[in-house]
């Protein structure tokens, strides 16, 4: 991507705003359905590994709500925990449930499902900040700089599960492939930039959405080979567009479950 100058006119402000919420939102319910591991993962080192994963996730969710802040979007904590929950933009798969159950009442997980979400994802994510790290809005730029380091240890940790999981038993290979089509399927709301896309492109702050996703299918056409997997379809959005505000109830649960103590004392300092 060329580097342009930002422009601070109101389509551009707006096309930034939109752009922030996505990668806020993405990465805040994504660390969230994360963190749901902990004590759950399938042993104590990853239980450890994936639990700062999450953390480092929320952090970058933090920094770019801090910039909406800056925006006079409001306050970093208002704008993660007060919105309703057709002002987020987030994909709808990054929000759906891990398994059935809760956290802490019959939890049953699916953990490919997890390793699978989570790999797309992280890939799709650097992918991004690389177009980031040329965007015009320098405070964004600076941002991603900062982000792509860990997430490039993020994206390995990924491969590695993902890698040993479909090359295992007959039974590990199914359960990955069942996990495959299920993320496939709705992934294509990760990639999507929503309808203000071509304004964030025009104002230079990342590039467009038809070269961001042709990098992703050229990248996960990759790993698909390397595991012996064919996969001819799109990424698709058969649960709406989560960019648009179109959400699920998993969504409505986990904000809830998110901003619980914040929403009964929002005057309370923590110490």
């Amino acid at each position: 991507m060329t580097m342009m100058e930002w422009k601070e006119t109101p389509q551009n402000k707006q096309a930034l705003v939109e752009l922030l919420y996505q990668l806020a939102d993405d990465d805040y319910i994504h660390a969230y359905r994360g963190s749901e591991w902990l004590g759950l993962a399938p042993h104590i080192e990853e239980d450890v590994a994936f639990s700062s994963i999450n953390q480092d996730t929320m952090g970058h969710a933090a920094m770019y709500y801090k910039l909406l802040e800056e925006l006079g979007e409001g306050k970093v904590d208002h704008l993660s925990h007060l919105r309703d929950v057709t002002q987020f933009r987030n994909a709808i798969i990054l929000e759906e449930k891990n398994g059935p159950g809760e956290y802490t009442e019959k939890p049953e997980y699916d953990w490919a499902f997890t390793v699978i979400r989570h790999f797309f994802y992280d890939l799709a994510k650097k992918i991004r900040l690389q177009s980031l790290n040329q965007s015009s809005y320098e405070p964004l730029a600076i941002v991603a700089r900062k982000i792509i380091t860990e997430q490039t240890y993020h994206l390995m940790h990924w491969e590695v599960w993902f890698q040993q999981l479909m090359v295992s038993t007959n039974e590990a290979r199914r359960r990955m492939e069942d996990a495959i089509e299920r993320v496939w399927d709705d992934f294509g709301g990760v990639l999507t930039l929503g309808d203000y896309g071509d304004d964030m492109v025009a104002a230079g702050l990342i590039e467009s959405e038809e070269l961001l996703k042709k990098r992703f299918m050229n990248q996960i056409q990759s790993y698909f080979k390397q595991v012996h997997l064919t996969v001819n379809t799109a990424p698709g959005m058969s649960k709406g567009n989560g960019r648009n505000g179109e959400h699920t109830d998993d969504l409505l649960h986990a904000l809830r479950t998110l901003s619980e103590v914040y929403r009964s004392d929002p005057q309370a300092i923590g110490w």
